[in-house]
């Protein structure tokens, strides 16, 4: 994590773009070459991203991915969920398999994603994120350990007007530490579709939830516990980065944010120590 900068590798990505039309094809060129020579026709690893009205981020995304350093084949499904703006001619430009799921919601998405993935292993990766050359082989490295079914990196935030990147590490670094009291019982309250990955023919044994369902990554997770072990992947060099979206939805203020999010956990804390499952139906919050 970086305490007052973004890292510098996330520049190279940093496209001036603000519509599809502005992209030159030299972009294009430029990444699908890189693609070509990670993604292969017997792939080990699929990575899937559900991506609605993302006509610049995904490619964005999908340049940072372009850089993945892998010993194995990989393969990369973007599925437009519905989009209404140009996301499907980024899309089609990048040496990438397309899909298109109609029914709202990053479960159906994921889940017809899944469906026609041909890695052995499914990484859940965000369209509005970058992701660093390593994080394909640090999340396998913990999956492919013994009884592990499933996986959840940690991410950060880029830093933004009224967002500082002092601010946004120390907001990290208590979600770190929330994360460890969560994996004691709750590991599925720390299982988001920006960093995931789990055993694709146990995945498509629990299946995502077909409608538009605000914490099917987490639900996913939660119905794999019973054919084996969660894990963390702690790699601070791994995480995934994102923008501070979500965190703008408390009104662009770095200290509603967090007090938000204090709130909730303190909600919900003690729930932590209890080892039962939960047998109604699952409720995730951020």
């Amino acid at each position: 994590m970086k305490l007052f900068k973004n890292p510098k590798w996330l520049r190279d990505f940093d496209f001036p773009f603000n519509k599809f039309e502005e992209i030159p094809q030299s972009t294009f060129d430029e990444i699908n070459k890189k693609l070509d020579k990670i993604i292969g026709d017997e792939p080990l690893v699929t990575i899937l991203i559900a991506a609605w009205n993302e006509e610049i981020n995904i490619l964005r995304c999908i340049a940072s991915l372009s850089e993945t350093k892998f010993d194995f084949p990989i393969e990369i499904i973007v599925v437009n969920n519905n989009s209404k703006d140009r996301t499907q001619d980024t899309i089609s430009k990048l040496h990438i398999k397309s899909m298109f799921e109609k029914v709202q919601g990053c479960g159906p998405a994921r889940q017809l994603g899944q469906l026609n993935a041909k890695g052995k292993f499914v990484l859940l990766a965000d369209a509005d994120c970058f992701y660093p050359s390593c994080w394909v082989n640090d999340m396998l490295a913990v999956l492919k350990k013994k009884d592990v079914v499933c996986v959840y990196g940690r991410y950060s935030f880029i830093s933004s007007p009224g967002f500082p990147r002092w601010k946004l590490y120390m907001l990290e670094k208590m979600k770190d530490i929330i994360s460890e009291f969560r994996q004691l019982n709750r590991p599925y309250f720390n299982a988001y579709g920006i960093s995931m990955g789990y055993i694709k023919e146990l995945g498509l044994k629990v299946g995502f939830i077909n409608d538009n369902f605000w914490g099917d990554d987490g639900q996913l997770c939660l119905g794999l516990m019973k054919y084996g072990k969660i894990r963390q992947v702690r790699s601070n060099r791994a995480r995934a980065w994102t923008g501070t979206r979500t965190l703008e939805r408390d009104g662009n203020d770095f200290t509603k944010a967090l007090m938000s999010r204090i709130n909730k956990e303190l909600k919900r804390f003690f729930s932590n120590f209890n080892s039962k499952l939960p047998e109604d139906s699952y409720k995730k919050t951020s």
